[in-house]
């Protein structure tokens, strides 16, 4: 089954445009003369606008897959432009709204058809290819993003996402089916699932872990500067051992949510954010043990995605489309939440505070996980 290679592909490009702003805080930072956490609130807007997906995505429902996914990109390379041509950081913020919305209508989309496609029992591994784009993303793009943007500007960042959108978007109109059978959802189904206690609860699982892995990674490079000072090569060497172990954290997601089952691994994924945010934060690593302990950091914490989609699906199948798009919006809400709290820590206690509050947000989590669980357990009786 092809399909889920080339959708990876728009993955990626989404992946590039949503999370090379965590390499190019500081080019950012220096081109509009602010301060890290504020060039940092170029993500949460971009998070927040994000939260809206899943109404475009319903309002959207009935219309050809093939049509929303492409326009989908290509709305992103229109908002990469607006942020390349951005005169002021606060136009720069207003561009990631349009960015936002172009990958709010294309990876809950993707993931959908993916399920529509995919026998069951092969349902959590086709997803993790799904999503292989947007940790490849992690590997090369935010890396080679965050070199680029050190060496000419944030701006050639922003223009190799906009050319990379429009071919990812002429593939997609390619690959996917113009009448591919779909379960089209609509704003009563959305407004049904927001009214049902444990889809919800479930859903919002993904706001707080992704929360606690942002107090810290948003602000990844500031503190390799700040901890070894590095400049570009050393930022983009670590997030490259960043988004390398992110890949392997996917599929590993996956092979474990297939042997001990979703909850298991996302519990034990919660414990591992737990000890390795604060041991980052705030030990007096060398630089060999900062690569390793980001290793796996990034390992434990990109395992999450498939486990949690898998189990998203389990809850409510009869409404995969629209849990898939609340959880994309909610990985989103929780990077700006999670860069928020980050960026307020980092501002008023130093990288002390952040050290202690990525811990506590990552045992919130955990606790969250636990609830939510047995409030879908009573739902099934």
């Amino acid at each position: 089954m092809h399909l889920p290679w080339l959708l990876s592909i728009g993955n990626f490009v989404i992946g590039l445009a949503a999370f090379s702003v965590i390499g190019l805080i500081t080019p950012i930072g220096t081109a509009f003369g602010v301060t890290p956490d504020e060039a940092g609130a170029v993500m949460t807007w971009y998070a927040v606008a994000y939260v809206a997906s899943p109404v475009a995505a319903a309002l959207t429902g009935g219309l050809s897959r093939r049509l929303v996914l492409t326009f989908g990109l290509l709305a992103l390379a229109g908002g990469a432009v607006l942020g390349a041509l951005a005169p002021s950081l606060l136009l720069l913020k207003a561009s990631r709204i349009l960015v936002a919305f172009g990958a709010g209508l294309f990876t809950p989309g993707a993931a959908a058809v993916t399920v529509a496609l995919a026998p069951p029992e092969r349902r959590a591994s086709a997803l993790s290819v799904v999503f292989f784009g947007l940790t490849l993303a992690q590997v090369l793009g935010v890396p080679l993003g965050s070199w680029a943007g050190y060496a000419y500007g944030f701006q050639a960042t922003f223009w190799v996402v906009a050319g990379l959108a429009v071919l990812a978007a002429a593939i997609t109109w390619w690959a996917v089916p113009a009448r591919l059978a779909f379960q089209p959802a609509s704003l009563k189904t959305l407004g049904e699932t927001l009214a049902t206690p444990h889809c919800l609860a479930a859903v919002l699982f993904t706001t707080t872990i992704i929360a606690a892995i942002y107090v810290l990674y948003t602000y990844l490079g500031p503190l390799v500067e700040a901890r070894f000072g590095y400049g570009r090569d050393g930022v983009t060497a670590y997030l490259l051992l960043f988004g390398a172990a992110a890949v392997f954290g996917n599929f590993t997601g996956g092979f474990s949510s297939d042997a001990i089952g979703p909850s298991r691994t996302l519990a034990v994924i919660c414990l591992v954010q737990a000890v390795m945010l604060p041991a980052i934060a705030l030990m007096p690593l060398s630089p060999i043990l900062m690569g390793i302990a980001i290793v796996i950091w990034s390992l434990s914490g990109w395992s999450f995605m498939t486990p949690q989609q898998a189990r998203l699906v389990d809850i409510a199948p009869d409404k995969a489309p629209v849990m898939l798009s609340l959880n994309a919006s909610a990985i989103y809400l929780g990077v700006a939440i999670g860069s928020a709290i980050g960026g307020y820590a980092l501002k008023h206690g130093g990288w002390s505070a952040v050290g202690l509050v990525g811990p506590l947000v990552a045992l919130l989590a955990l606790g969250h996980l636990l609830w939510s669980d047995r409030l879908a357990k009573r739902a099934r009786r």
